[in-house]
């Protein structure tokens, strides 16, 4: 973590253009999971305790560069009050003469949220003329939305290349330090558990956490197609034609760190109350599918992770959100929460969801609030809202 973050500037009497990430579930226009708005709270409250006005931004949804009220941000300037215990003025855009009027009526101390910089088309082309509109809001630049770093959008990386001094909030560094350790300097054993549908969403990490890890555990709809490559039949599984390749020289590049289930829980149809087998991969029936990882592959990657240090979960173990099928991935989770000594890490979408459903989110050392840039992260990759940051001096 060699940026600069809001500690290292003077924030007193100033007004700070923060871009969070609130993109958060909702229902009926109340918000249900309110862990991304949680997740920027010391940063604000920093900002605020140390003089400054703080002017939020941040995308909800795909609404395709028009405005839509399914995707205002209303409920979590709502939501953001109640947290923070102080009125959040809501803005009806994020940009113009209207909203600029209303930037340069705050004080010291006061919140404004800009609606959903996605209702413009020009957000996603990181349009400089509107990432100049957004840089007048502010006088110095904050990004604390790990979940949008991965995205070179005016929010994210134009408003930076104006504002200075641009920096990282607290979420940002907490993100960055404990992704970037694991990769930079893990403590060993290091092991690595993917999962989720796709090997093609994965295959970079895949490749790039081989060179790292001392073991790879392998679960979910991607081990089907490691099973096709091994030559075994997975009945009407969820196979990637295209990647059985790609499956056959990872297997055969990897030695004996890419770790597969040995059994598998299997039904005849995709239903939440489908009638649920256990049986040897090798052994699934024509006409079945595999939807979760059994007790014998839970009890090998429990053994596995015993000794770890350090662990990097990405994806479920199997279809989590049926109750049935969700045993694998809540003993993965379960299995993690035993590590007392191990730095445990949850990269964010599904496996964060399914670090909260199963009532240990509190027991792992981090779960990131960003699935596709703790992905791109874990990959190797640059992420252009971080490199827009300033560095530390050395």
């Amino acid at each position: 973590m060699n940026k600069k973050t809001v500690k290292d500037i003077d924030v007193a009497g100033k007004r700070a253009l923060v871009r969070v990430d609130f993109n958060v579930p909702m229902d009926n226009g109340v918000v249900t999971d309110d862990r991304r708005i949680r997740a920027a709270l010391p940063t604000i409250q920093y900002l605020l305790d140390n003089g400054a006005g703080v002017v939020l931004m941040s995308h909800m949804g795909r609404p395709k560069g028009e405005r839509n009220p399914k995707f205002s941000l209303s409920a979590a300037a709502e939501r953001l009050s109640q947290l923070l215990g102080r009125p959040v003025k809501m803005l009806d855009d994020c940009v113009g003469p209207d909203v600029e009027a209303a930037v340069a009526a705050m004080q010291p101390g006061d919140v404004t949220l800009l609606e959903n910089t996605r209702f413009h088309a020009e957000e996603k082309k990181n349009d400089p003329a509107f990432a100049a509109q957004l840089a007048k809001l502010g006088q110095f630049y904050v990004n604390d939305a790990f979940g949008s770093a991965h995205r070179a959008h005016a929010s994210t990386a134009g408003v930076a290349d104006l504002l200075r001094p641009a920096v990282a909030g607290f979420l940002m560094e907490k993100e960055l330090n404990y992704l970037g350790g694991a990769l930079a300097n893990p403590q060993t054993p290091f092991l690595a558990i993917m999962g989720g549908a796709k090997i093609s969403d994965k295959i970079s990490v895949i490749e790039n956490l081989l060179g790292q890890v001392d073991s790879l555990l392998i679960g979910g709809g991607m081990a089907n197609t490691f099973f096709v490559a091994q030559g075994h039949s997975v009945g009407s599984s969820l196979v990637e034609e295209g990647a059985i390749e790609t499956a056959k020289n990872l297997l055969a590049e990897s030695g004996d760190k890419l770790i597969l289930p040995v059994d598998c829980v299997i039904a005849p149809e995709f239903k939440a109350d489908a009638e649920a087998r256990v049986v040897p991969v090798d052994e699934v029936p024509d006409g079945w599918m595999i939807l979760d990882i059994g007790p014998a592959t839970v009890a090998h990657f429990a053994n596995r992770l015993a000794a770890a240090k350090t662990v990097v979960w990405n994806g479920p173990m199997g279809v989590f959100e049926f109750p049935r099928f969700a045993e694998g991935t809540f003993a993965v989770a379960k299995a993690l929460a035993g590590l007392n000594e191990a730095t445990t890490i949850i990269g964010g979408g599904d496996s964060a969801a399914a670090a909260e459903k199963s009532g240990l989110a509190d027991k792992m050392s981090h779960i990131s609030t960003g699935g596709g840039a703790s992905l791109e992260f874990l990959e190797g990759k640059t992420l252009p809202g971080v490199a827009a940051l300033d560095d530390k001096q050395a």
